[in-house]
């Protein structure tokens, strides 16, 4: 039987179990767009406060908009409150979300202090009931994402997927390293089979998904989906990739994709330029010049490398402020490859 196959969320059927992960700052409505061609089944959106929707915050509320073509996507949503993330599941579902996530695994200060996050961890009857609030609130499939312990002294894997299997949750995203590693280690992914093992609901991989390999590890290890993060960020088609290594028996063992960083080709820097200098494009058509331009230089280093002068190049984009200057740059430096 292939690995790659479609994936189902309670209700819902993703025509394939490669997921984009959400990602702040990252995963908006053009980049998951950008995904979807890439090849990904579900694509998930950054996480938006459900306390900042209480109040009404535009910023947050415009964060939930979904476009027409970008489904399936899921709408991640972080808390501390029961009504309110009950509030939040409902407006994700009004805006066209075709699933809640609730965060429960970000390791960032902020969010922590504010009860939400990771520090659920540590609270595991308020994590079941903030799942339970959100499953009751809304009728498309409540998940939750989380990792697979606070520290290494402790894993948590098992028990949390048993959490969200009790509170309704119709899957569980386990990231298999601590909170306390943040991106940095090899992943877990035995502790994310023992979960797997342990609950009937859809467990889905996640962390240091960089190629088909990593991929493969998971899906045999039992998962149901994998979700690959910052290994689509400057590849979005590393969704495809893996799909075609993981379907295809020859390929089976191929050397990683280009999105390991190894071996890379000039052909391939020039299309991942051609790839940012689009996806530039959308985001200030998106957000307008200002914003969208901003957004786009955030993610500089991950598409503006591997080439010669390639950090000269991106000295030079991040401190232009005009569409026109940086596809002026980006279209000298493809042509120069």
């Amino acid at each position: 039987m292939s690995l790659i196959r479609p994936l189902q969320i309670g209700t819902f059927t993703a025509p394939n179990n490669l997921l984009l992960a959400p990602m702040a700052g990252i995963t908006d409505t053009p980049f998951r767009l950008l995904c979807l061609k890439g090849g990904a089944g579900i694509v998930c959106a950054e996480m938006v406060s459900a306390h900042a929707l209480h109040y009404g915050n535009p910023r947050s509320g415009r964060m939930l908009a979904v476009a027409a073509k970008e489904h399936p996507v899921s709408m991640q949503i972080f808390g501390a409150d029961e009504a309110t993330i009950a509030q939040a599941a409902r407006q994700a579902q009004a805006q066209g979300a075709d699933i809640v996530d609730l965060n429960a695994g970000c390791p960032v200060k902020k969010i922590n202090k504010a009860g939400a996050g990771c520090v659920l961890m540590k609270d595991e009857a308020k994590l079941g009931r903030l799942i339970e609030a959100a499953v009751k609130a809304v009728s498309i499939p409540v998940t939750l994402k989380t990792r697979i312990a606070l520290t290494h002294k402790e894993l948590l894997a098992v028990r949390l997927a048993k959490l969200a299997q009790n509170a309704g949750a119709s899957a569980v995203t386990l990231h298999a390293r601590a909170a306390a590693d943040v991106h940095s280690g090899p992943p877990n992914v035995a502790a994310v089979g023992e979960a797997c093992a342990a609950v009937n609901i859809p467990v889905i991989g996640n962390g240091g998904v960089v190629n088909a390999d990593v991929a493969r590890q998971f899906l045999q290890a039992g998962c149901a989906g994998v979700m690959i993060g910052r290994g689509a960020v400057g590849n979005p088609f590393i969704f495809s990739e893996i799909k075609d290594a993981l379907q295809t028996p020859s390929s089976a063992l191929r050397a990683p994709s280009p999105s390991s960083g190894e071996g890379e080709s000039i052909t391939a820097a020039k299309k991942r330029l051609q790839i940012y200098r689009d996806l530039i494009r959308e985001n200030v058509a998106y957000y307008g010049e200002r914003i969208g331009v901003n957004r786009s230089r955030k993610t500089a280093g991950y598409w503006v490398s591997n080439f010669p002068n390639a950090a000269e190049v991106r000295g030079q984009l991040v401190r232009l402020d005009t569409l026109a200057e940086i596809e002026q740059l980006l279209s000298k430096s493809i042509a120069s490859l």
